[in-house]
Order: C-alpha cells, then structure tokens, then sequence
C-alpha cells in the first residue's frame, strides 16, 4: 500500500525543485534550495538517468554558480537570444499563446484559494512553470489534509500537463543553447513517468506540434533569406569563372 503521505512530500520536492528552476525572477534567491533537493534527488532518485542528471547539475552549480543556470534561462525562455523555448499548453496543442487551455486551467484555479501572483508569474496560466507552481501548492495543500485538492490534481495533471509535458521537455532538451537545462528536462522527464503512474494516466502519443502563425512567418522568412543567399553565391560563382 503506497504511503500517501512520504509519496507526496517527494512530489512536493519535485515540483518545488522544477517550478524554481523554471520561473522567470529577477530575484538574489530565485535558486534557494535547488543545490539541497538536488542533494537529496542524488541519495533517493527516481531512476538512473534523474540520479545521473542531478549529479552533473549539481555539479554545474558547484563549479559554475547558479549565475550560469539565470544565463543559460534567459537565452533558453526569451526571444532576443533567437529562438525561444514555448512553456505553454495552449502554443503545444492549439497553436496558439491564449486558447481554451488557458481557459481551462483558469477554471481548476477558481476551483481552489490558490490565485496566481502577477508580480511573481509573468506568463500565463497554462504554462509549464506555472502548472509546476501550481501543483506543488495543491501537493502541500494535500499535506496538510486538505483532501479535496487531491481530485484537482488528477484532473489538472491528465487533462492539462500529461497532453503537451514531453513536447517541452523535447525542445527544452535539443534547443542548441541548452547545457545545464539538459539534465533538468531529463530530471522533468523521470518525474512526469511518475506522475503518470502515480495518477495512472497514459503517456500520450506525441503528435506533429500545431504551429503558430508567427511560427509558420518566420520559417517562411528564413526560407526566403536561404535561397537569396543561394541565389547570390550562385553569382559569385559565375563572375569567378570568367
């Protein structure tokens, strides 16, 4: 019989963990605690490619400082570094920033007294820091034998997180600029297994991502710079051969 209560103060960690390194601060202690719930995912990991992970980011941390881990979110998450990470369910699974999965997690919100800090969270509701953010208060609401919260987070994790969560992981995984987010997409990804069994949900079928408009302008964009590129080179070529 599983220990609800160990089970979720490990759960607890884990998104406390994942929400700190994935909300946007501009915060001194935006990273307080990580080295320590890293510390502890090293002794009890979940399996060996999180033990793996946690180790070389607490290492990462250790000779680098958590100013390498702000540097490399911000040419992860914001857009003037080239292109950025999407965090929203919404952009995943509808091609859009703002459609019926905000909606919906707006609806699990209103369902409860948690209510989102605009001062702390600057994107919406249905993205990945916020959603982390979100369970890891309806995990310590539980804690403190507020049973109801139970059945949000089933219904929050299957209807909203499980549907789109390994898209993320992926692009935060093969973005070019990710080093030390590696090992924290790998780390997300052993935890979502786990949440997938502890609420026995499926782990979807990843589909082709819906893109944006914006998306599909911008490869329209690069599309049309290479063959200008191509077209010049090709005359280069042919004023050097006479």
């Amino acid at each position: 019989m599983i220990d609800k209560t160990t089970t979720n103060k490990a759960r607890s960690l884990y998104y406390g963990l994942l929400s700190k390194l994935l909300v946007y601060s501009t915060e001194d202690n935006r990273f307080e605690g990580v080295d320590d719930a890293l510390a502890i995912i090293c002794t009890n990991p979940l399996d060996e490619y999180s033990e793996k992970a946690a180790k070389q980011l607490l290492n990462t941390i250790d000779t680098k400082g958590f100013e390498y881990l702000s540097d490399e979110f911000e040419m992860l998450f914001h857009i003037f570094y080239g292109k950025e990470v999407r965090t929203s369910a919404s952009h995943y699974l509808e091609g859009v920033e703002t459609g019926r999965k905000l909606v919906e997690v707006r609806d699990f919100i209103a369902k409860t007294r948690i209510r989102r800090n605009e001062a702390l969270y600057k994107d919406n509701e249905d993205t990945v820091p916020f959603l982390l953010s979100f369970m890891h208060d309806l995990v310590e609401l539980s804690l403190k034998g507020e049973k109801s919260y139970e059945n949000i987070q089933h219904c929050l994790f299957s209807e909203i997180i499980n549907p789109f969560i390994d898209y993320f992981i992926k692009d935060l995984f093969e973005h070019k600029r990710s080093d030390a987010y590696k090992d924290v997409a790998i780390i997300l990804n052993s935890f979502m297994e786990f949440e997938r069994l502890y609420f026995e949900v499926s782990k979807p079928a990843m589909k082709e991502v819906v893109k944006t408009k914006k998306e599909l302008e911008e490869e329209k964009e690069m599309a049309r710079r290479a063959a200008n590129k191509a077209k010049r080179d090709a005359e280069r070529a042919a004023k050097s051969a006479c």
